[in-house]
């Protein structure tokens, strides 16, 4: 009895200590000034105040990574000039870590803290600014108090002189566009921010409002955009039967080669070139692009795995799902264009092809399983070398094919009474709204199953954790189509090895796994110099007469010595699939061709 009574005062005592500490956080206050006094230098001044504190120390922290960008980048590393005072006396601030300030605060409530960011990195990623405009990536903008990532905070900004503009999806103070509030920092990381002169125009679409923001010019047709876009829009919050935004942006940055996006809750970056969007392929691309981000909104930032969120900021979040998270987003970025009839049957199948034709031509698909590829992205995925195609396979391209497949199951499982699309949209409800949590790979294998009736042991153990190459001809005859390889006939000879030009010189830059490259030791690195001792005047043709199996001599300068390698010729086997109708297609595979790409009569 004295025990339980011991043990019932000590949850007393840890109650009102917890409660204590919690009613303190609440209490405390944070906004920062945002300021480009050296904008042409690529500089953004932030001071932090901070008030309502009674602690001894507080600990200020920078993201290392961003969410969607599964890599650490360390963005304290663009930090200098970090100082804090309290009513003009600076305070011991020592950094304790890699991104983390400690400052004593023992008797005060309220500190100012300084530090300036050096932003010049060009990527939807990261933080750019010039004379120009200024790109803020949160995460690696603002620094946080430890243990306090659910407080709110207010942002004012002082644009550089011209700039007269903000594109953001944080909420405006008051109706002033250049002051700003998040509920939380989650928020606040999740909520870039364009300012300068962009070009703005917006449309409505699924009862939200849609914003967006073009950087950097660009040939692009504003009224084209609009319509195209929502169609975007209404068709991607008819699978989830939702749209979550009262407002949404997107910031497009136009260069003159670009691309890549990185979605947020309420807004994405999207990077793209800005004379692109005047041929069809290139505006095509961009739509693709459009979908894929904006898909994001409920597949990743809501329906997410359960690994990715809360986050920790601090480090990797390991997930064995990001063939969901990303793969299928991008075989929804390619099948939503077709449902809003944007783009035809026959480009989405050459776009399915084009994918298939990247993970086959692969050789790390031999090597890494889809769900090591989600888990080692960290590590991989955005660390690319000389060797990476060998080793690695990506899980959005081999992700978007198990997307397809799925889809091709389910709809050919219930005679078109399921698809894809219903399995998303229950994931979504369960999990997101219900639940209110994320999902682990159980639970979306259970979904799949639920809705294709049957039982999934072997897709995942053939095409999720294990190498058994993919039965495309299976999947594509539900719905009366199959894959041929224009190139079965070839019998060309290749090295396997991929040359760039350096001034003149034949550099070698990757040798593909089992080519005759490969076995008879050409490395990266190594400059051409000669075949069969003429010297090599044009990559593309020196192999003209040559056949499979022939030995040739080949010299090359490593390291500024020449080496002469003996090489047998081997046969090119890429391929170059295409997908076409099976002659005499069943009505049952015509029905799940109609359902699968939305044909109509």
């Amino acid at each position: 009895m004295k025990s339980i009574k011991l043990a019932t005062l000590f949850s007393i005592i840890l109650f009102f200590m917890d409660t204590t500490i919690s009613n303190a956080a609440n209490a405390v206050q944070i906004s920062y000034l945002v300021t480009f006094p050296e904008a042409q230098a690529h500089y953004v001044d932030v001071e932090m105040n901070i008030s309502g504190l009674n602690q001894n120390t507080l600990n200020l922290k920078m993201p290392v990574w961003t969410p969607g960008s599964y890599l650490v980048r360390e963005f304290s590393k663009n930090v200098e000039s970090f100082s804090a005072s309290s009513d003009g006396k600076v305070l011991p601030s020592p950094k304790v870590t890699k991104n983390c300030w400690r400052i004593q605060t023992s008797g005060l409530s309220s500190i100012t803290v300084v530090y300036r960011v050096y932003c010049f990195e060009i990527s939807v990623r990261t933080s750019f600014v010039d004379a120009s405009h200024g790109f803020l990536s949160t995460t690696g903008i603002f620094m946080y108090p430890d243990k306090m990532l659910h407080l709110p905070s207010t942002i004012h900004i002082e644009p550089y002189k011209g700039w007269t503009k903000v594109s953001t999806s944080l909420e405006e103070v008051n109706g002033d566009p250049f002051t700003l509030t998040a509920p939380n920092y989650d928020i606040l990381f999740d909520s870039p921010i364009e300012v300068g002169n962009q070009d703005v125009f917006g449309f409505d679409a699924a009862g939200v409002k849609y914003e967006v923001c073009m950087v950097g010019g660009g040939n692009y047709d504003k009224e084209r955009l609009k319509v195209d876009m929502a169609k975007i829009v209404e068709q991607e919050t008819a699978v989830f039967g939702e749209n979550p935004n009262k407002h949404y942006v997107f910031i497009v940055h136009n260069y003159f080669r670009g691309g890549g996006g990185l979605e947020h809750l309420s807004s994405t970056t999207l990077g793209a070139s800005r004379d692109s969007y005047s041929t069809e392929n290139g505006y095509r691309n961009f739509l693709g692009l459009v979908a894929h981000e904006h898909f994001h909104l409920w597949n990743v930032k809501r329906l997410r795995p359960i690994a990715l969120g809360p986050f920790n900021y601090d480090a990797e979040n390991y997930t064995t799902d990001l063939w969901i998270a990303e793969g299928f987003t991008a075989y929804y970025q390619n099948i939503i264009l077709r449902h809003a009839n944007i783009t035809s049957p026959e480009i989405y199948l050459e776009a399915a092809a084009n994918e298939i034709n990247i993970i086959e031509n692969t050789p790390g698909a031999k090597i890494q399983a889809l769900a090591d590829a989600s888990f080692d992205a960290w590590i991989k995925a955005y660390r690319p070398n000389e060797n990476s195609g060998n080793t690695t396979i990506s899980y959005y391209d081999k992700g978007a094919e198990d997307a397809m497949m799925l889809d091709l199951e389910i709809i050919n499982s219930t005679n078109g009474k399921y698809s894809l699309d219903d399995v998303m949209k229950y994931m979504y409800d369960t999990y997101y709204k219900q639940k209110k949590r994320g999902y682990t790979d159980v639970e979306f294998k259970q979904a799949f199953e639920k809705f294709a009736g049957k039982n999934l042991d072997d897709f995942y153990n053939n095409y999720i954790y294990g190498l058994t190459p993919i039965d495309y001809n299976k999947y594509l005859g539900y719905a009366g189509y199959k894959i041929t390889d224009e190139m079965a006939a070839t019998n060309d000879p290749t090295l396997g090895i991929a040359l760039a030009n350096n001034n003149g010189k034949k550099i070698v830059t990757a040798v593909l796994r089992g080519s005759a490259g490969w076995i008879d030791g050409i490395n990266v690195n190594d400059e051409l110099t000669a075949i069969d001792g003429l010297p090599i005047a044009d990559p593309a043709t020196m192999l003209i007469g040559k056949k499979v199996g022939d030995k040739i001599s080949i010299t090359v300068s490593r390291d500024g010595l020449p080496i002469t390698l003996p090489v047998t010729l081997l046969r090119n086997n890429r391929v170059k699939y295409k997908i076409e109708e099976l002659p005499d297609a069943t009505p049952q595979q015509l029905l799940v061709r109609k359902k699968w790409l939305k044909l109509v009569d």
